[in-house]
């Protein structure tokens, strides 16, 4: 499947927080894993602009807090 027809079918997003580099995974509404990869945090930022809704969860350290003030 093609990564921008994957993009819109996300549902559920989450990503592990690194210093230089986030590990993101997403699933669609049943929970099937669609698509692991690894983003930069400026690619995170245009991913989730260019996302439909969905729910996102970080894991819980210094960074999430930076990324959650951050607008798209």
């Amino acid at each position: 499947m093609e990564e921008q027809a994957i993009i819109q079918n996300v549902t559920f997003i989450g990503f592990d927080l690194g210093k230089h580099s986030f590990h993101i995974h997403y699933q669609d509404k049943s929970g099937k894993a669609l698509l692991c990869k690894r983003l930069t945090h400026t690619k995170l930022i245009d991913f989730l602009a260019g996302c439909a809704s969905a729910t996102v969860v970080m894991e819980a350290c210094a960074g999430t807090h930076f990324m959650a003030c951050r607008r798209a």
